[in-house]
């Protein structure tokens, strides 16, 4: 039996005691968050809230399997903000999944609807061939999530039938905004935007992109918890334990009690918050390093030192060697050698390894990031 076919459904139990200590430390995080943020002028907030969104839409994408382009992600990003003028051709999926970010950011706030779910299902399904986008699924067959080969297919999940999904999905949008800060019944930040994301997965109400919907609606919950919207790296943080987390969805489909669930959702959205505020305070020491080089770089080193800032703290994996640097520059080998050999003497780039096997790597130093878990006590420990 699947937990929709327990008497109890959909009245999830859970121990809130184990959770108490990550509400707290998300709350705090967030709060960190924030201030860190506020020392940004416009354009560096800009900067990360384009950026935390360009990540999550690129991972929720590929948690499904499917890889965008970057760039067009990016540029229909800026565009919808307003802040691009250039029309960068665009493919419909990359629109699609971008539109649906910059609308969750838009509109956090405003309560969950029908009309809004359906509205994020079109965006996401522009240029697909199913039927019923922006609708509900409608078919006879069972909806199941499977693995393995079609003649011994394992059933990870089963949904309920399409003719219940209506009826469903009212019920969980009216928890939904019940439980919300306004709501005559609220719940903790990460509670509800972990039972949201687990009671929406469990319904699965429409033909595909259940998953890119329900991890938005993770984002939604906890974005009017904290009464801004949300910039944590949900989906990049799921991504790095894709494995983990179709494990802890599927044994917490099959009961009502589900706080192994809460306790596994706990941690990766403690951590996705430490992981935007990385990102923030690279941006800030970023500034801060190209306000020391003002003046000091030639056109090609300022354009290769961006090139690597734009790749984040962890900068280009396995670092910028002379064959990349000729590259994004166009210039000659031994060019490329003497303008790497200054920005290690200005200390903008670090060298390793010597003649062919050389690479370079920010001076900026990242910080240290694990993995973050909930304990079985309760604590929130990082392994």
């Amino acid at each position: 039996m699947w937990n929709w076919q327990q008497p109890d459904w959909p009245n999830f139990k859970w121990d809130s005691n184990r959770l108490i200590l990550a509400e707290r430390e998300y709350l705090l995080g967030s709060g960190v968050l924030l201030g860190t943020v506020k020392h940004l002028d416009r354009d560096g907030q800009n900067y990360v809230a384009i950026k935390v969104m360009c990540n999550e839409a690129i991972t929720t994408s590929e948690i499904e399997g499917e890889i965008l382009d970057r760039a067009s992600v990016q540029s229909s990003i800026q565009r919808q903000l307003g802040l691009a003028a250039i029309d960068r051709r665009v493919r419909p999926k990359e629109r699609g999944i971008a539109e649906m970010m910059v609308n969750l950011h838009g509109t956090f706030a405003a309560p969950l609807t029908e009309d809004l779910l359906f509205t994020w299902h079109r965006m996401i399904m522009v240029g697909s061939n199913i039927d019923g986008v922006g609708d509900y699924r409608t078919g006879d067959e069972a909806m199941q999530v499977v693995s393995g080969s079609l003649i011994k297919p394992r059933v990870h999940f089963e949904a309920p039938p399409s003719r219940q999904v209506k009826y469903e999905m009212a019920r969980f949008i009216d928890w939904f905004n019940r439980v919300g800060v306004d709501g005559s019944s609220p719940l903790p930040a990460l509670t509800r935007a972990g039972i949201a994301h687990l009671y929406f997965e469990s319904i699965h109400p429409f033909e595909d992109g259940n998953g890119r919907i329900g991890r938005a609606l993770a984002d939604k919950a906890l974005a009017q918890a904290l009464g801004h919207a949300s910039i944590t790296s949900l989906a990049t943080t799921i991504l790095r334990y894709r494995k983990d987390y179709y494990a802890a969805l599927e044994a917490a489909s099959r009961q009502n009690e589900i706080t192994k669930w809460l306790a596994w959702f706990g941690g990766v959205a403690i951590e996705s918050g430490r992981r935007t505020t990385a990102l923030t305070e690279f941006l800030i020491e970023k500034t801060k390093l190209l306000d020391r080089l003002r003046g000091q770089l030639n056109d090609r080193q300022e354009k290769a030192l961006l090139r690597v800032m734009e790749e984040g703290p962890a900068g280009f994996k396995g670092g910028l060697s002379a064959g990349k640097y000729v590259a994004i520059t166009g210039a000659s080998p031994a060019t490329a050698t003497r303008d790497l050999a200054d920005l290690v003497a200005k200390e903008a780039l670090a060298r390793t390894g010597e003649l062919k096997h050389a690479r370079y790597h920010l001076t900026i130093q990242p910080r240290a990031l694990r993995r973050v878990i909930v304990t079985e006590q309760g604590t929130v420990v990082e392994v």
